[in-house]
This record gives C-alpha cells, sequence and structure tokens, in this order.
C-alpha cells in the first residue's frame, strides 16, 4: 500500500490506469481524494469546516466521501470520526474498518475497490451492530464534491396505472430549502442543482427508480449509482437519493432502505462510481437529457 499525506492526514493510495484515490488512515472510515490521473482532485476540501455533536464535541466534515447511518440526529450522526481506522488489501482495491462506535454501538466500514482499469469505483458500505440492542437505522453514502457546477437529478416520469390518474413522483424539500431558489432548475424528466450559492442551503430528496446521480464540474461528470428497492422502506418520506447544497460544496447522497440491525447483523449499501472526461454542458434540462443518453444512463 502506497501511504501519502493530504490535508494533513495520513492517507492510502488507490490507484489504477484511469484515476487517483486517497484513502484516510488517520480518521475514518472516508475516500478524501478523486481524480482522474493527472487531474485535480473532484471532491471538495473541507479541513477547517465542522458540525456540533451534543456534549460530544466538534465532527470534521474534511470533505470527499462518508458513510452515515440514517435519519440525521445530531447526538448520533455527527458522532466524530477522528479515530484511526483499519486499512487492509483487498482483491482490487481495499477494506477500511472503523472502531465501533460506543454510542450506538455501530461500527461503519467501507470496502472500496477498481474492478478494472476503468474510471470506475465499487464501494461497499457496511454497517455492523455490535452493541447490547438492535438498532434502526438506514446506509448513507455521502460524496461531497468542490462546487461551481451541476448537479443532474433523473425523475420518475412512468405512469404509475393504465390511465395515468395516479401520482408518480415524489419531491422531498428540507425546511431551509427555498422552492423559488435560482439555483434549482425544475424540469419534469431532470432537476438541476447549480452549485453556486453564496450562501444559505438547499436539499432535495426523492425516490430515484433510475438509481443514479450526476454532477459536471470543468469538464468532467461523477457519476454514482445505487440500486432501488421499489417495495422497500425508504426514510425521508421515501427518498432514496438526496442533494444538499451550500456555498463551500454540494452532496450526492444514496440511502439504502429502513431496517432493524439485530445484534451481530450487518447490512451493506453499494454504490458505483464512474467519471467521464471533457464533456461539453451547458446546464438546461435539453442538455442534461441528452447527457444521459451520451453517457448511456437509464
Amino acid at each position: 500500500m502506497e501511504k501519502t499525506q493530504f490535508l494533513g492526514l495520513e492517507c492510502v493510495r488507490l490507484r489504477n490506469e484511469a484515476l487517483d484515490l486517497l484513502v484516510t488512515q488517520s480518521v475514518g472510515p472516508r475516500v478524501i481524494g478523486l481524480s482522474l490521473r493527472g487531474g485535480e482532485n473532484l471532491f471538495a476540501e473541507l479541513p477547517e469546516v465542522t458540525l456540533d455533536c451534543p456534549g460530544v464535541g466538534p465532527m470534521n466534515l474534511w470533505g470527499g466521501h462518508r458513510l452515515w447511518h440514517a435519519p440525521e440526529i445530531k447526538r448520533r450522526t455527527y458522532l466524530p470520526d477522528n479515530q484511526p481506522v483499519s486499512v487492509t488489501e483487498v482483491d482490487g482495491g481495499l477494506e477500511v474498518v472503523q472502531p465501533t462506535e460506543e454510542p450506538t454501538g455501530i461500527k461503519k466500514s467501507l470496502r472500496i475497490r477498481l474492478p478494472d482499469q476503468s474510471a470506475t469505483v465499487v464501494i461497499d458500505h457496511s454497517l455492523s451492530n455490535e452493541g447490547l440492542w438492535p438498532v434502526e437505522l438506514a446506509p448513507w453514502a455521502i460524496t461531497q464534491l468542490k462546487p461551481g457546477g451541476t448537479a443532474i437529478l433523473p425523475q420518475a416520469t412512468s405512469l404509475a396505472d393504465p390511465d395515468g390518474l395516479l401520482p408518480n413522483r415524489r419531491l422531498t424539500l428540507w425546511p431551509y430549502t427555498d422552492i423559488n431558489s435560482p439555483y434549482i432548475q425544475w424540469g419534469n424528466r431532470y432537476i438541476l442543482i447549480q452549485a453556486k450559492m453564496p450562501q444559505d442551503a438547499l436539499k432535495i430528496g426523492f425516490p430515484n427508480p433510475a438509481g443514479w446521480l450526476a454532477y459536471h464540474l470543468n469538464g468532467t461528470v461523477f457519476v454514482k449509482q445505487a440500486d432501488y428497492r421499489p417495495a422497500a422502506d425508504y426514510l425521508d418520506f421515501g427518498s432514496s437519493s438526496e442533494c444538499y447544497c451550500r456555498a463551500e460544496f454540494i452532496e450526492l447522497e444514496t440511502l439504502g432502505p429502513r431496517v432493524t440491525l439485530g445484534l451481530g447483523e450487518m447490512v451493506t449499501h453499494r454504490e458505483t462510481w464512474r467519471l467521464f472526461a471533457e464533456v461539453d454542458f451547458e446546464p438546461s434540462v435539453a442538455a442534461a437529457a441528452a447527457l444521459a443518453q451520451q453517457l448511456g444512463l437509464p
């Protein structure tokens, strides 16, 4: 394993012919760097940004990719992950395991693999219940990207019944989301979020049968995909995908279904990432449709 330093953290580098990843070892589990070979880090770099965990202290966001467990409750969601993690090599990648969270009894781990020499990453996010009682939760995979680009959120358009009389889509809006925000383009097939907010924040969630979310920044497109289970119970009014945006970063988030995790049980949520280089994109709903077709996205 090649070790290096980034943002003052001890990291392990994982790379193939197409991309570079930086995985933290002194904190985590986190993926703190993602770039095409020779390119810039797409992930937000936030060494000074923190969230307050009541009665515990600050949690460093750092930027990049992290694993939380939903629902979002400050005293358990914002628990600091500032302890060293175990990093071991696996076939095609690394497995990163966090010490068990004492207040929750939950152990987080990431299995990060480069399945071939393309710009593709497969990440299995696992939560294990090492505590004393069952815990209701959902795996929650969050990727913080640099601002300045455009997020593309696909929306369901298929009919819910043969006559088209029943509702066929849901949107979840957080209380700080201005529905008239100039940084949101509302489309029937795609919603676009411009990550150029000078202040405030917004968040949108939705069931996502297409399974993917995308972000275009400086000619590079980042796509993350996760399975959607139509019959499953998702938190946040049925949201399997969410997008949060503020001045310093934008987040693309996927959630697994709600589960009650018994003692000794584990739940795993898989994401697949792909990067596409030298992609032109002028933000519009029509351009989003063309881009999805170009990249072969459902």
